[in-house]
């Protein structure tokens, strides 16, 4: 019997798989209905902006057009001006690097030759390994011509006149006279006994050491002028001694009381140490070669009491070392460096050398610097320099001015019928910030002609003459170009 082939039979579906069909179904419709509607919407919208772009094309799109152009060339414009900026900077660095700038130890080799003293104009021009230069320099050559013609040269072996600016060090005059010829420039070369100038370190010394004021009492016996070893000893009844406070002790160049302060008090460390702060036994850097102040002692009691009272003639300074020296205290502790030089040029006109202000160091705090500028002041109101100032208070430039000082006077063992004079000093305005360092040395012969005082009195009036004619002069023009604009308005 044949085999039969066998036929699958065909299952109905579940009522479970039927709705599951059902459902895809439901599906497909309604993505297929979505994407329709989301198809048309876009083709709407890309109608709309299409129309509207043609509609606008002839003035908008040329505007943003436009604009877009601008904005491109000016972005342009400012690339390639910065570029040319940077290019002249590089430039101009290239430039100064190709030029040689001159150190100090370069200005000390070819100007040292120069004789400062007899300039006639503040400007020169030397030469040196065949290079041209122009020196400027700070002095005032019509103020220091003035005061060379007042010396005294029939009276006096040697002078020296500095003035300069306490807070810059720039040089306003040097003024020099040497009969022996063996000092070319008095002002930094010559080295004079120090005499009672010293008394300003060591009433420093002994204000920030031992705790001393202006009002601090001190008794001795004997003269103020004198100096021997039976004043150095302590007093033990005051009722028989002579009483004095330190201002007036320092004021009136008390040697007894500075001898007593640098033996008893100081010693011999804290000397030298303060010397040494306020420039001694050091060479101070200047554009011209200067011979450095000397100062020393020994632990003897009564050397070391000569030595702090300045009765003796070991301790030697210039003229140009006392203005540092009284600049330091208007100067609020400050020493600074001395410098005649404003700048110097090259044949192309480039500035190869220019002055910098700088302070070497703080000598002493402010505190101190206030106390020692009030006994310089006083110094010049009682003590002194009394004689020298005499009508200050009257005069119509001195008047406008606080001046102070510190004097000194010694004879010299080594030249017969000389005695040296000195100021050391300050002026400042009282109704403004003009300040000015003055130091002044006069060794006398047989008789004695201006005193220091009196040149420092002088320079310190024409200087402040000239100060105040020129502000009046300043304030006058401003008042007239104001007046004008007021007008023109």
């Amino acid at each position: 019997m044949p085999n039969r082939m066998k036929i699958p039979i065909r299952r109905e579906p579940s009522w479970q798989e039927y709705q599951f069909r059902l459902q895809r179904k439901a599906a497909y419709r309604k993505q297929a209905l979505r994407f329709f509607q989301y198809f048309s919407g876009f083709i709407i919208l890309f109608v709309i902006v299409y129309g509207a772009s043609v509609s606008f094309s002839g003035t908008v799109c040329q505007q943003l057009f436009q604009k877009s152009v601008i904005l491109s060339k000016s972005s342009s414009e400012e690339k390639k001006q910065e570029e040319t900026k940077q290019e002249e900077i590089k430039q101009e660095e290239t430039k100064q690097e190709q030029t040689t700038l001159l150190t100090k130890k370069d200005v000390q080799g070819f100007i040292r030759d120069v004789d400062l003293l007899k300039l006639n104009d503040a400007s020169f021009s030397v030469k040196s390994d065949k290079h041209s230069y122009v020196v400027e320099t700070t002095l005032n050559t019509s103020l220091q011509q003035y005061l060379s013609d007042t010396l005294d040269r029939k009276h006096s072996r040697n002078i020296g006149i500095v003035l300069l600016n306490p807070g810059t060090g720039e040089i306003h005059a040097l003024v020099g006279f040497d009969r022996t010829g063996e000092n070319k420039n008095t002002c930094i070369e010559g080295l004079f006994p120090a005499a009672s100038v010293i008394k300003i370190i060591t009433a420093a010394a002994g204000i920030e050491k031992c705790g001393f004021s202006t009002g601090s009492s001190f008794a001795f016996y004997g003269g103020k002028h004198t100096l021997y070893k039976s004043q150095l000893r302590e007093v033990k009844n005051r009722r028989h001694a002579n009483q004095m406070s330190f201002q007036d002790s320092f004021a009136q160049s008390v040697n007894p009381v500075f001898g007593k302060i640098g033996a008893n008090y100081l010693g011999r460390e804290t000397l030298i140490d303060y010397a040494e702060s306020f420039g001694f036994n050091r060479t101070i850097d200047f554009e011209i070669p200067m011979t450095s102040s000397t100062f020393s002692s020994t632990d003897k009691t009564f050397q070391l009491a000569e030595a702090a009272s300045g009765f003796n003639r070991e301790t030697t300074i210039t003229p140009m070392h006392g203005a540092l020296i009284s600049a330091a205290i208007v100067n609020k502790g400050g020493l600074v460096e001395p410098t005649v030089i404003q700048q110097i040029r090259n044949e192309k006109g480039e500035i190869v050398y220019r002055n910098k202000p700088k302070v070497i160091g703080h000598v002493v705090t402010e505190d101190t610097s206030k106390a020692l500028y009030t006994m310089m002041r006083e110094t010049v109101s009682s003590g002194t320099s009394r004689k020298a100032f005499r009508g200050a208070n009257r005069d119509k430039i001195l008047s406008q001015l606080d001046i102070g000082s510190k004097t000194g006077s010694i004879g010299s063992r080594k030249i017969r019928n000389v005695k040296y004079d000195w100021f050391v000093g300050f002026a400042e305005e009282k109704n403004g910030n003009e300040k000015l360092a003055v130091s002044v040395v006069v060794a006398h012969e047989k008789f004695i002609g201006k005193k220091a005082g009196l040149y420092a009195r002088d320079a310190i009036k024409q200087y402040f003459q000239n100060y105040f004619d020129q502000k009046q002069g300043e304030m006058q023009t401003r008042n007239i170009s104001k007046g004008k604009n007021q007008k023109s308005v």
